[in-house]
């Protein structure tokens, strides 16, 4: 692989397939030069809390997506935690139900992870925030768990979708919520010699 042009910037891969991120990634002008999911287990360690559990899958994205030396990975991990317990990804619909049932009526804290990596350098930031769902009746819960918006997402929500309707109280980054803290990434990119604003 080619490192960069002098005065140009290097070359980004972007370790996700979720389009939200690229979506998000584009709301500040950064489209990825490759995208290249990473396969790993993404399953939590016995007793393992949400915050280091972000922080180590994010973290692993990085690591094993295949860069060269000049190129910079963007990895991120995003998962919503009640209490001590980590809400993953929904494997069906009843575990979607019950996780809804969980948050309804309750406050609970989404963490994401975001990883980069040029090299042998690495950037890493967890962002939290805070997010309250209504209280829920079963008949929301069945519209929502029609609608199949709760498939691949941590809590087995997306604030972005239909489920926005659930959500009427946030603390803290939006972006984040939605899996991908803007400000954060923005930093650790020009950190990493890929500045949001300058052009190519």
């Amino acid at each position: 692989m080619q490192g960069p042009r002098d005065g140009a910037r290097p070359r980004l891969i972007l370790g996700s397939a979720s389009p939200r991120r690229r979506e998000l990634l584009a709301q500040i002008g950064v489209v990825p030069d490759e995208t290249t999911p990473p396969d790993i287990d993404e399953r939590p360690a016995r007793g393992e809390l949400p915050r280091a559990y972000v922080g180590r899958i994010a973290a692993q994205k990085a690591q094993a997506v295949e860069a060269g030396p000049d190129e910079i990975v963007l990895c991120a991990d995003t998962t919503v935690a009640l209490g001590r317990r980590i809400l993953g990804k929904p494997a069906d619909a009843d575990e979607a139900r019950a996780f809804l049932v969980a948050l309804s009526g309750r406050r609970h804290t989404v963490l994401t992870a975001v990883a980069l990596r040029r090299g042998d350098r690495v950037w890493s930031r967890i962002v939290e925030a805070q997010v309250k769902l209504k209280r829920l009746s079963g008949d929301e819960i069945a519209g929502y768990l029609a609608t199949g918006d709760w498939q691949g997402k941590a809590g087995a929500y997306a604030i972005q979708g239909p489920a926005g309707a659930f959500v009427p109280w946030i603390r803290g980054s939006y972006t984040a919520i939605v899996g991908l803290p803007l400000a954060e990434t923005a930093q650790m990119l020009a950190a990493a010699g890929h500045p949001v604003w300058r052009t190519p």
